[in-house]
Formats: structure tokens, sequence, C-alpha cells
């Protein structure tokens, strides 16, 4: 029977059938080839995919022996890197079938579930939510990790599958908790970010009663930051620094440079 979540299954089919895509016909040395994230390789980013959605299915997590590398800072990162370690230690060959039968798996699991299975509260890794809300941060971690291998893979442009418009409405949606509760603007302060490409949006964010809240896009803003949907996620998801972003010919910044600077700073909400 369908549910008012089907889309959410039909995202994440489509994002992990686009991982394939870019995945195929790849000699083996390409995934080898190193990622934005510290210490992992292509092979590793789809390792953690299949591993997290194992885990989802009930499979016991692989043990991990010896200490984590510096870049593991959290319960989240250890699982991950444990993962990572458990599949580079297998053939490539088995990795890639077990990404085909893993996520096909999981696609059948989510079909099958009814309407109060996914508005059911439970663990994720944001804290107690919905599990729909759990599946939607997946179609999000998913496409940034398709982002990631593309870029790895030197493929120019993103994916402007419905992931992407999942990862651009969550960033999007953190923009007043970065300037009020990261930035600590002062009172009355607002900025206007300007996102132009396949997804163009225009968000306004102030200062209001000592916090961070979001204005109608057409709102007045003293300040303003014109950059890409692709540096803006990019950003948000921890994958460039602020130079990064702030240095690119496709950024401007308009008033309180030194405002929007830190909104930048500020910017990464990905765990």
């Amino acid at each position: 029977m369908a549910t008012s979540y089907e889309w959410v299954v039909d995202a994440l089919g489509e994002t992990w059938g686009s991982i394939e895509t870019v995945l195929d016909g790849r000699p083996a040395d390409d995934f080898d080839a190193p990622t934005a994230l510290p210490g992992w390789s292509v092979r590793d980013v789809l390792a953690h995919l299949v591993g997290f959605e194992r885990m989802l299915q009930g499979e016991a997590l692989p043990d991990h022996e010896g200490a984590y590398p510096d870049y593991v800072r959290n319960p989240i990162g250890e699982i991950n890197e444990a993962v990572v370690e458990h599949w580079r230690r297998r053939p490539l060959g088995e990795l890639r079938e077990a990404f085909r039968q893993t996520t096909a798996a999981s696609l059948a699991r989510l079909r099958g579930l009814s309407e109060d299975e996914w508005e059911a509260v439970g663990w994720s890794p944001e804290g107690e939510r919905p599990y729909h809300r759990f599946m939607e941060t997946r179609i999000l971690d998913s496409w940034i990790h398709l982002g990631d291998l593309r870029d790895a893979l030197g493929l120019d442009g993103d994916d402007h599958g419905p992931g992407e418009a999942v990862v651009l409405g969550r960033f999007g949606a953190a923009l007043p908790f970065v300037l009020g509760r990261r930035v600590v603007a002062p009172e009355g302060a607002r900025v206007a970010i300007e996102l132009r490409g396949e997804r163009a949006a225009r968000h306004v964010v102030a200062v209001e009663g000592g916090r961070g809240v979001a204005l109608a896009p057409d709102a007045d803003a003293e300040s303003e930051l014109v950059t890409t949907t692709a540096l803006f996620w990019r950003r948000a998801a921890g994958r460039i620094d602020g130079a990064r972003l702030l240095e690119d010919p496709a950024t401007s910044v308009r008033g309180d440079a030194a405002l929007v600077g830190a909104l930048v700073e500020g910017l990464v909400v990905m765990i």
C-alpha cells in the first residue's frame, strides 16, 4: 500500500542508482582516488554506504582493533571507520556487489513500511526523530557522497536529482541557527544568501529577539552573500573551507564583509 513517504524511497533509489552509474565501468585504480573526506577513497565511501545500510538492516558491526585515526571524533565516526576498515580487506568486486544487493534490500524494506512505521519516533544520528526524517537524512548523506565520488573522479557539475533538493533544503533551513547561535550576530542583523544554479534560491536570515529567524525571501538585508548552490552545499557539508567559497569568482559579498565571513565560517552543519 502506498504511503505519504513513497517519495523518500524513490529519492533514495534514484540517488543510489546515480552512484551505480558513476562507478559503472570504472577501472580498479579509480576506486583508490582520494575524496574530500580525510583518509577515505572512493572505495571507502562506497563501503560506508554499504555498512550503514547493513547496520539498519540489523547486521552486526565489524570489530575494530587499535586506535582510530585522528579524523574520527564521535561515535558515528567510529561506526563508519570500523565498516570502512572491514571492507578494505575484502575484494573490490565483492564490495560493488554488496552495494547493489544491500541498497536493493533497503528499498524493498522501505516500500513495505506502513504509515505508522514511517512516523514512529526512534534513534537517528540527529537524536530521536520520526523514521521518515531519518530516511530523509539518508538521502542527504547518500547524495552528498555521490558528490564526493563525482568530485574525486573529476566529473564536472552536480547530480540534480531529488537528493539535491533535500540537501539544499536542509542546509538552507540551518541558516538561522548559524547566524543566531554560531555567529552570535547582533540584534537586528540581516543577511541575504542568494544561491545561483539549477535550484536557485534566496534566503534572508536575521536576529530578532536574540535568536536567528528566517524572513521572506524578498525581505531587505543590509548584507548579502551571492554564491552557487555547488559551493554552498560543499561548504555546509564541510567539503571545502570558507576561503574556498569566498574567493571563488562566482561568489560576491555586499555590506558587512566580516559578518558574512563569520556566517560562511560557521556554515558547516553536517555531522
